[in-house]
């Protein structure tokens, strides 16, 4: 018997946990119609990519989506964890992984809450061992004007 990976075949299994959860699109798709571009985009060029790496497949397709729908990284990947995908912080863009990381520090009564979504996320990221807030304690770095050389 072959196994094929069908549309809602939504779970990949890396040695027995499930680390990727891919997108369901959504229930209603005539009020969804973004969405659902988003999702039919995105689930059509993972297919294609012939990378061996689960985390650069997803990584890739949200590229090739958000170039295909002239948006941004993020707002794909903000779509699609709407959606239901559940991956490794390497998966996502790093613009991404900010707006997460920022979110998820705030209160729940506070502006900037995480959503459902966001909250789902970092337990699925916490489930399987990525380390949480890495793009919060990455230091910025400032250049001051007695930096340059002059010529």
């Amino acid at each position: 018997m072959t196994t094929y990976l069908k549309s809602n075949d939504n779970q990949y299994n890396f040695s027995g946990d499930v680390r990727i959860v891919l997108p369901l699109p959504p229930e209603n798709v005539e009020q969804c119609r973004d969405e659902m571009e988003v999702y039919a985009r995105f689930m059509r060029h993972l297919r294609l990519v012939s990378n061996g790496s689960v985390n650069i497949k997803v990584l890739s397709a949200m590229q090739f989506t958000a170039d295909l729908l002239n948006d941004s990284d993020a707002y794909i990947a903000k779509v699609l964890v709407d959606l239901g995908l559940r991956a490794p912080r390497a998966a996502f863009p790093s613009d991404y992984l900010d707006f997460v990381d920022q979110s998820a520090q705030c209160d729940k009564q506070e502006f900037g809450m995480p959503s459902k979504a966001v909250q789902d996320i970092v337990k699925h990221w916490g489930r399987i061992g990525e380390e949480q807030f890495t793009s919060v304690r990455r230091q910025s770095v400032i250049i001051e004007e007695n930096d340059f050389a002059e010529t």
